[in-house]
């Protein structure tokens, strides 16, 4: 890491009350890649994430906030497609500020699209401190998924699911336009809300494994609300 210059991309963190966890992961990122913007788009935060972002602008860190006026939250997906919207990179890298996605899997996703994929998706080989219920359930989502996306010819992955991925930022804008009706902006899986939208064989995937760490800070976001959105996502 830091050896190569990651000028031509943009980190993009969605936030919601990630007080504890964004400036510890923004200082992170930009010792670790060279000339690499991050962008935090904030769902109007409760707690003190906002200051933490704007104190790392006031130190001159490469590092950028956007909280879209908006009423209510937007949800993850509204919140990344607006800071795609917001980005001038060739390349984006969308991950969780809560340190569950290590940021040390960013220099493999940006080589990875450096070398001509459309998209490389961080596929998750572990996961520590999920109890098995959970596990299975992730997988059966997968598999799910999967089959929605077989059905209807379009592109899948080893994990439609993930959080934690890049891509070039004008192929999703291409396919955003075209089917923005399709992505549900309240939810919180827009690689597969991409995925959905674009014919197998269309584009380039790579894959790259990695483990999901345990939660250090606050608590999931998941919960029935977001299961229902995401049936959605498989049925739209």
């Amino acid at each position: 890491m830091g050896k190569n210059n990651y000028s031509n991309f943009t980190v993009i963190l969605p936030t919601l009350n990630e007080e504890r966890s964004i400036g510890k992961l923004m200082e992170i990122i930009a010792r670790s890649y060279e000339g690499i913007k991050i962008l935090v788009v904030d769902d109007n935060s409760d707690d003190g994430t906002e200051e933490v972002v704007n104190r790392a602008i006031r130190r001159k860190m490469n590092v950028s906030l956007l909280v879209p006026l908006s009423k209510g939250r937007l949800g993850l997906t509204g919140s990344v497609i607006k800071g795609i919207e917001r980005s001038r990179t060739e390349f984006v890298i969308i991950m969780d500020a809560d340190l569950q996605h290590n940021p040390r899997y960013i220099g493999e996703i940006a080589a990875a699209l450096n070398s001509g994929a459309d998209v490389a998706i961080a596929v998750r080989e572990n996961v520590e401190g999920w109890v098995l219920y959970r596990r299975i359930i992730s997988r059966m989502l997968i598999i799910a998924g999967n089959i929605v996306l077989y059905i209807r010819k379009c592109q899948g992955s080893a994990d439609i699911l993930s959080g934690f991925f890049g891509m070039r930022r004008l192929r999703f804008m291409d396919v955003y336009r075209k089917n923005s009706h399709r992505f549900v902006k309240g939810g919180y899986k827009i690689l597969f809300d991409f995925l959905k939208c674009t014919r197998k064989g269309s584009i380039s995937v790579h894959e790259v494994g990695y483990t999901f760490d345990s939660r250090k800070y606050g608590a999931s976001k998941a919960g029935m609300k977001q299961g229902l959105l995401l049936l959605k996502s498989f049925l739209s």
